[in-house]
């Protein structure tokens, strides 16, 4: 195991994890997921952004995303979560099967964004995740949790790089919805719940 690895398999480790959808009940489904990764033994839920709604990018689809992003602290290391989101991302029906090329409609998708500071690239995962500072609809609801992280490897703040994304690219748009209200009072037993005005976004 290199360092890096090795530094990351202690315990109590603060990640971020996106979540996007593009096929079916979007929405619900996402809010659904969010609440299993609040129930996982392994994940200890610390906040959950508004969810977003944005065009396909870089694929031909009718269907929009919705996105949205959390942080959450595990003592997982990176490659045992990345099995645990992809477990999830299986039973919610996402088919990983050889297609065409590029990206396809998803049930379901969900990217570990942020590992601490770790850097890290092995043959199945990177991190931080290599498109998380090209992409608006990560950006957006990350800042909402996140805007004074430091991107590890380019060390800039996430506020930073999304205010220079909505600066030089005006080909991404997306916006902001809101949860189901039934989301909100849901806070795990125990832990404090908190709902932001003005961004549907959950603290716990």
């Amino acid at each position: 195991m290199n360092p890096s690895a090795a530094k990351a398999a202690g315990a109590g480790h603060e990640v971020a994890i996106g979540l996007g959808s593009n096929l079916g009940p979007s929405l619900a489904l996402l809010a659904t997921v969010w609440r299993e990764l609040r129930e996982c033994p392994a994940l200890t839920p610390l906040a959950l952004s508004a969810p977003y709604r944005s065009q396909p990018l870089d694929m031909a689809s009718d269907n929009w995303f919705v996105n949205a992003a959390a942080l959450v602290r595990t003592p997982l290391a990176p490659d045992a979560l990345l099995r645990l989101l992809q477990t999830l991302e299986t039973r919610h029906g996402r088919d990983r099967g050889a297609g065409t090329g590029g990206y396809r409609d998803r049930t379901l998708d969900l990217d570990l964004l942020l590992y601490d500071d770790l850097v890290l690239t092995t043959e199945d995962l990177i991190i931080p995740h290599p498109r998380l500072a090209r992409r608006l609809f990560v950006l957006a609801p990350l800042a909402e949790i996140a805007a004074d992280r430091r991107h590890p490897g380019l060390g800039r703040t996430i506020g930073a790089l999304l205010a220079e994304l909505q600066q030089t690219d005006h080909g991404q748009s997306v916006e902001r919805i809101s949860w189901p209200e039934r989301l909100a009072a849901c806070a795990p037993a125990g832990r404090g719940k908190k709902k932001t005005a003005g961004t549907n976004q959950l603290d716990f």
